[in-house]
């Protein structure tokens, strides 16, 4: 994997995402082309870098690491690692108000120093992932801790695309 530098952003040739926070909208482009498009949840506190926010953290980052290939969609992770569950609505009213991740994880990194990267603004620190959610969850809202929500088919194409390395542009 190699690490993006931010004077090669956004990449003329390979794939990138964008994620929009006002339109809660992620694209994930070819270069200048849009391959992908669908919506998205983030941080239902808003936006902002400082770790215990509950906000979506802005700038570029990158995927540093892919989770979960193989798993059948649904499945249930804790601490970055499959539980052998998969998300049912039986399994949900046996965990009330659990913050589902679900599917596939896509860990981000930030590559801004001081702004996303390093200290108490760190998103990888901060935990901070592309994720799937459940079904009954609304898209095109901010519902999240902080994370970036997907559902189950659009993180499965998105997870596809975007190996480690991959550039993300978070912004409002």
């Amino acid at each position: 994997m190699r690490t993006p530098r931010l004077d090669d952003l956004p990449p003329a040739r390979g794939h990138w995402l964008e994620i929009d926070t006002t339109a809660q909208r992620l694209v994930a482009w070819q270069g200048r082309e849009t391959h992908f498009d669908c919506p998205v949840s983030t941080g239902a506190a808003g936006t902002g870098q400082h770790e215990g926010s509950g906000q979506t953290p802005l700038g570029w980052h990158y995927v540093r690491a892919a989770i979960g290939a193989g798993e059948p969609p649904g499945a249930v992770f804790r601490g970055r690692r499959p539980t052998g569950e998969v998300f049912s609505p039986a399994l949900a009213a046996g965990h009330p108000g659990r913050d589902w991740i679900l599917t596939r994880i896509l860990w981000l990194c930030g590559l801004e120093p001081g702004h996303n990267r390093g200290g108490d603004v760190d998103s990888q620190r901060r935990y901070i992932y592309l994720h799937g959610t459940p079904p009954d969850q609304p898209m095109g809202e901010p519902r999240s801790h902080g994370c970036i929500r997907l559902r189950d088919a659009d993180l499965l194409a998105v997870f596809a695309l975007a190996v480690p390395g991959t550039p993300v542009w978070l912004h409002d």
